[in-house]
């Protein structure tokens, strides 16, 4: 492939619309900054919405359905930005086609999607990336990297407690199929899923499990239509357990916002202390500040994220949704490049899988 990987990935986005949606928002100008991607195709809900989409962003071929696009010779790189009921399917037949797949997490409906895809990839030997878009954030990899280095010393424990924005006693617009377990798109799955992707990468896996969660929102009303949804999900979830080092990690996430605190995880070591703040529980998107203190320090300072974990290509994108896609397509290209696992593959994501089963199920067990 060395031959190849110098020309541009040619891209097609699952689920690119006209009108609104994730893949607007974020990939689209992460790939309009870097060098590397060419977005060649795109397909939406009908061939129609797909033409209008290709018409707005300049995007030479649209496709009715995601099969179609999996199979255009131009497309090297499959993108699925949909909601997760649909993930398998789609992403089946992108492997079916021999493509490589990024796909937006949640990877799939549950544990079982997920390994399926797995396994389905490994068999066809295709790259696949994972959409944990944290572990790309410039604040989550330079406080891995603080730990690394010692800057805690021996971590002892780690505590987190976030608000999940969504799940809360405003009904999200377009956001009823978030309200129903099924659909496998939940606080567990998404702002809290992405959080332990972050943690894991800084702090290590998770060996001990323990977990309560409750809905505790019974009825979430639509201000717009007036209708009454009564949700299925958890709008509470308490994880306590024991990562791979023997520190202990507590994280909380409640659904909503706090008029208090969004963001507060702590981590304490045996010299030193970590604090990182922000106002939105999604550790993938938002803007969060980091403070320390270690050795003979009497109180906590900032710490600046260096210069050295961004990439001047999205300097743009700076303090916007789109960066931390867009960190992660760079790392893509690195990894095609020269053979690298920067981004989590879908193994990786399969195991991410694995661990919010286990809570969910030891929530059930409590």
């Amino acid at each position: 492939m060395s031959s190849t990987q110098q020309a541009p990935i040619g891209v097609g986005i699952v689920g690119l619309s006209a009108r609104r949606g994730w893949a607007s928002q974020a990939h689209l100008p992460a790939l309009q900054q870097l060098d590397g991607f060419e977005l060649r195709a795109l397909s939406a809900s009908s061939a129609e919405s797909a033409r209008q989409a290709a018409e707005k962003y300049g995007v030479a071929r649209s496709f009715g359905t995601a099969g179609e696009l999996a199979a255009a010779d131009e497309v090297d790189l499959v993108v699925v930005t949909v909601k997760v009921p649909d993930h398998r399917e789609i992403i089946q037949s992108a492997l079916a086609a021999g493509k490589m797949v990024f796909s937006e997490w949640p990877l799939g409906n549950g544990l079982a999607e997920a390994e399926e895809l797995a396994t389905t990839a490994a068999e066809r030997g295709l790259r696949t990336f994972t959409g944990l878009q944290a572990r790309s954030a410039p604040a989550v990899r330079y406080l891995r990297d603080l730990v690394a280095d010692g800057y805690v010393g021996e971590v002892l424990s780690t505590s987190l407690v976030a608000s999940g924005g969504g799940w809360g006693a405003v009904f999200p617009e377009n956001g009823a199929y978030l309200l129903d377990r099924a659909n496998g798109a939940t606080m567990l799955t998404i702002p809290f899923g992405h959080t332990m992707s972050g943690l894991t990468m800084v702090l290590g896996d998770v060996e001990k499990v323990t977990a309560v969660t409750a809905t505790r929102h019974r009825e979430v009303k639509d201000p717009q239509s007036g209708r009454v949804y009564r949700p299925d999900v958890a709008d509470q979830v308490v994880f306590g357990g024991v990562l791979s080092s023997g520190a202990v990690a507590s994280v909380h996430y409640r659904g909503g916002i706090s008029r208090g605190t969004n963001f507060h995880w702590e981590i304490n070591g045996t010299d030193g202390d970590l604090v990182v703040t922000g106002d939105t529980g999604h550790l993938q998107l938002g803007e969060f500040t980091i403070e320390g203190a270690h050795g003979s320090d009497a109180e906590l300072s900032r710490l600046t994220v260096p210069e050295r974990y961004f990439d001047p290509a999205l300097q743009e994108l700076r303090g916007t949704p789109a960066y931390n896609v867009g960190a992660a397509y760079a790392q893509i290209r690195r990894d095609l490049t020269h053979g690298g696992s920067e981004v989590p593959d879908f193994v990786h994501g399969a195991r991410h899988h694995r661990l919010l089963d286990r809570i969910e199920r030891a929530a059930e067990h409590a």
